[in-house]
């Protein structure tokens, strides 16, 4: 039987889609989607709001499903925490907001270059991941015509060919998270784009997983900022390599022994 996985579905979004790739790559078994209240575990994404609402009391059955990777968007009523089990959780600022010991770290889609396996070859471009709020903004379109160094990627696109055009570029610049995880997981330096209006409070999530792999993040650029730091982003390795690969580590070791079964089982 495939795992039963909750990811959001509800707008075509690559950081959400690729919930079921890695999640199917730890588990070693196919996953399918399921509604909340029947998921067996919950992965990528800032879902513990959906957590919350749907978990409120315990289930039918008695059974509690895993967090593995999972974050929040803001502080979340603590009353679903009886009913989950927590294997893994973004960052140290989710688990704080939770009040829980998760004992590993890490944003799943950290994995994702492992799990598609092929690495594509590196481009000399700079690809821009805007948000899915941000995707059709004037001020990005005129700034990516100005530029023919740059390189729109569209979140909305196949999940799998978003992760490869990411991981083929020399740098990122994101104000979507996962452009940013996707980009650690290929070892793409990338820099972080302001999220102003992703959400109501837009950093925390972007903090949340910094912090859960050591990695610093500085204030985020402006598009207006970009054409002058354009220069200047480099191509180099990335300065918190150990960290990713610890996170990876960790989210594989603390992956639930019991949802690792054959398929058939």
């Amino acid at each position: 039987m495939p795992l039963k996985l909750y990811w959001w579905a509800g707008q075509p979004n690559f950081g959400d889609a690729i919930s079921a790739r890695v999640t199917a790559f730890a588990a070693g078994r196919g996953v399918v989607h399921a509604e909340p209240k029947a998921a067996e575990i919950f992965a990528i994404g800032s879902i513990l709001q959906i957590v919350r609402r749907t978990h409120q009391g315990p289930r039918p059955d008695g059974s509690r499903p895993w967090i593995w990777g999972s974050g929040c968007m803001k502080p979340v009523r603590l009353d679903f925490v009886p009913q989950v089990r927590f294997a893994a959780l973004r960052g140290p600022i989710t688990e704080s907001l939770l009040g829980v010991s998760a004992g590993a770290y890490g944003d799943p889609g950290l994995l994702v270059a492992d799990a598609l396996g092929d690495r594509p070859a590196r481009a000399d471009r700079i690809g821009i991941v805007p948000h899915m709020a941000h995707v059709d903004s004037p001020e990005l379109a005129a700034l990516v015509a100005a530029h023919p160094v740059l390189q729109l990627i569209d979140v909305r696109g196949d999940a799998d060919a978003v992760c490869r055009q990411i991981g083929s570029c020399a740098h990122v610049l994101s104000s979507s998270l996962h452009g940013l995880v996707v980009a650690d997981a290929y070892g793409v330096p990338n820099t972080w784009l302001d999220p102003a209006g992703i959400h109501q409070s837009p950093r925390l999530k972007f903090y949340d997983y910094a912090a859960g792999i050591g990695r610093a993040l500085p204030r985020p650029l402006t598009l207006g900022e970009v054409p002058e730091r354009l220069a200047a982003l480099g191509d180099g390795p990335l300065g918190y390599t150990d960290g990713i690969e610890a996170a990876k580590a960790a989210l594989l070791a603390a992956f639930p022994e019991e949802l690792r079964r054959d398929e058939a089982a």
